[in-house]
């Protein structure tokens, strides 16, 4: 049984112990990791499974890790985040130390704030905010739907959206929930629906970086997950993709226009092929029986194209394409940008989302009346468990 790991924000000393914390840097390697930190590869990377080997590549630069020493400076326990859902958790035993992931343990805060413009929304928010976060949201939510350039000094700028708080600071990128921008004076809304995409005030979706589904007709048999607990191997996984099960050669197409930047084998993705495509999205195409003749690194590709054949190479038990999306290196939901046309919300969906989008304007209006600034969160978090058989309890039921 694991011990219980307390670990505290104020990253004093706990039962002898004290915390510390360490941030990815850019180009670190897993292995680089373990060797910097003096911990066994063996029981740390060569002995792992396939799809434990696969989180390891799921370290982004940048994020920041814990450690929790002895005070002889050993490393007891070390916690890596992989995405906004799960991490990887090192902990020492008698002889040696062990891998697993869990959960991560967050908070979810809703937050507002208002600003007049006075460049553009990037310079602007960037300026309030400090976060390029906020920024990203912002100008992608809006996709291609409004002309920024129409803006006008001293034109209002509203943003509603969720941020998750670990250990008492900002985490994962924020969500957001509702924006409203005038230009020249005239209000322009979005809101974030219960399907997970945007639409303005008459219910009509915001067009952004939309796909084709990747192979006609076929059934989803497993959809995208940031944590899974998988029932048979008992333990917490991702699944940072959606699986198409299909009949073996049927054909599979570039769900986007762009440039083939690998067409080979790649580890337990077996037959791979990446398409990267504007805007920072990349496309990835696993477990392929072969490529289309022509298929090379390099070579362009157009939405709708035939790439590949469905197979079950690398780790597959059965035929099927496992289809990933990933906007600068960072896998999201391929689902939600998977239409073939614009949506307009009609009947009963757009009475809920009529209802949604009032309760929004409301709160945008209460923002502008208090002219609510930007205020750094931080949430105060007295302590976090981490306790395996707490997890395992939990999922039992």
């Amino acid at each position: 049984m694991l011990q219980i790991f307390l670990l505290f924000l104020t990253l004093t000393s706990l039962f002898g112990s004290k915390t510390q914390e360490f941030r990815w840097e850019n180009g670190l390697t897993y292995s680089d990791f373990l060797g910097l930190q003096a911990l066994p590869r063996k029981s740390l990377l060569n002995n792992l499974d396939a799809d434990d080997k696969l989180l390891v590549e799921e370290i982004r630069a940048g994020v920041h890790c814990i450690f929790l020493k002895n005070n002889s400076g050993e490393i007891e326990q070390v916690l890596i985040p992989l995405n906004d859902e799960l991490q990887i958790h090192i902990y020492k035993t008698k002889n040696s130390y062990e891998f697993e992931a869990i959960p991560i343990i967050s908070q979810t805060r809703l937050n507002a704030f208002t600003l007049k413009v006075k460049s553009n929304p990037s310079v602007d928010i960037k300026s309030q905010t400090g976060s390029y976060n906020l920024v990203s949201i912002f100008l992608s939510s809006f996709g291609t739907s409004l002309d920024f350039t129409k803006l006008r000094r001293g034109d209002d700028l509203v943003m509603i959206y969720e941020q998750k708080y670990r250990l008492g600071r900002v985490f994962s990128m924020p969500k957001l929930k509702a924006a409203m921008v005038e230009t020249n004076n005239k209000p322009h809304y979005i809101y974030l629906n219960e399907d997970g995409r945007y639409y303005n005030k008459k219910g009509v979706q915001i067009e952004s970086f939309l796909l084709a589904r990747p192979v006609k007709n076929a059934r989803i048999s497993s959809r995208f997950s940031k944590r899974r607990f998988h029932p048979i191997l008992r333990k917490w996984k991702a699944h940072l993709g959606v699986d198409y099960a299909a009949r073996r050669g049927t054909p599979v197409v570039a769900a986007g226009s762009g440039t083939l930047t690998h067409v080979a084998r790649l580890g337990s993705y077996g037959k791979l092929i990446k398409i990267r495509h504007k805007d920072g999205y990349e496309t990835r195409y696993a477990h392929l029986k072969s490529y289309k003749r022509g298929m090379r690194r390099g070579k362009k590709v157009k939405k709708g194209q035939v790439i590949g054949y469905i197979g079950t190479t690398g780790r597959s038990t059965g035929p099927h394409l496992h289809f990933e999306l990933r906007k600068r290196g960072r896998a999201i939901n391929p689902a939600k940008r998977v239409q073939l046309r614009t949506k307009r919300l009609k009947n009963k969906q757009k009475k809920v989302f009529n209802k949604l989008a009032s309760n929004y304007n409301q709160e945008i209006t209460l923002v502008l009346d208090k002219n609510t600034s930007y205020v750094k969160q931080r949430y105060t978090q007295k302590e976090c468990y981490f306790n395996n058989e707490c997890h395992k309890k939990k999922t039992d039921g």
